[in-house]
C-alpha cells in the first residue's frame, strides 16, 4: 500500500490545496493531509479550525484523512508508515526551498518527496495572500472552496458579506 502525507499549515486551505489533495488521492492508495501544529508561529485559525475545514474538504475522498503533527514531517511519515511527502510548487522560489527540504528529508529518513506543479488558475494563490486580501476587504472567493470562504470572512469580521 503507498501511503503519502500532504503536509502543511493549510491556515486557511485554498483551492490549491484542495488541487493537489485530489491530485494526490488519484495517485496513492492513502494520503494524510497533516496540518502542522508549530505553537511558535501566528495562525489566524487554530488546529481544530483547520481540521474542522480540511475534514469536511476531503469528505469526498475515500482514501484521505486528516492528521496532525508538531515537529518534523519526517518523524510523523515515520509514525504515519508514509515513504512518500507530496507537495505543490507555485513557483521557482518554491522549488529552490523544497528541493533543498526533499534532500533533507531524503538523508534524514528516506522519506522522498513528489513535487506537484500548480495548476495555473491556483499559481498565484497563497493563503497569506488570501487572508491578507480578506482583512483588507478585498474579494476572494475564486481562491477558496465556498465552506472555507465563508469561514474566513467570519473570521475577519466580515461574516455577512
Amino acid at each position: 500500500m503507498t501511503k503519502a502525507v500532504f503536509a502543511g499549515t493549510f491556515d486557511p486551505p485554498t483551492n490549491g490545496h484542495l488541487d493537489v489533495i485530489a491530485r494526490a488521492a488519484a495517485a496513492f492508495d492513502e494520503v494524510i493531509v497533516a496540518a502542522g501544529v508549530n505553537q511558535s508561529k501566528q495562525r489566524l485559525f487554530s488546529v481544530e479550525e483547520r481540521v474542522a475545514m480540511l475534514t469536511e474538504l476531503v469528505e469526498p475522498f475515500g482514501n484521505v484523512r486528516i492528521g496532525t503533527f508538531d515537529g518534523l514531517v519526517v518523524d510523523y511519515c515515520r509514525a504515519e508508515g508514509a515513504a512518500m511527502i507530496v507537495k505543490g510548487l507555485r513557483s521557482g522560489g518554491d522549488y529552490d526551498y523544497e528541493l533543498q527540504m526533499a534532500q533533507m528529508n531524503r538523508k534524514l529518513a528516506g522519506v522522498d518527496t513528489l513535487f506537484l506543479p500548480a495548476a495555473p488558475e491556483n499559481g498565484y494563490v497563497s493563503s497569506s495572500l488570501v487572508k491578507e486580501i480578506a482583512k483588507l476587504g478585498g474579494e476572494v472567493a475564486d481562491f477558496l472552496p465556498p465552506s472555507v470562504h465563508a469561514v474566513l470572512l467570519a473570521k475577519v469580521g466580515r461574516g455577512n458579506d
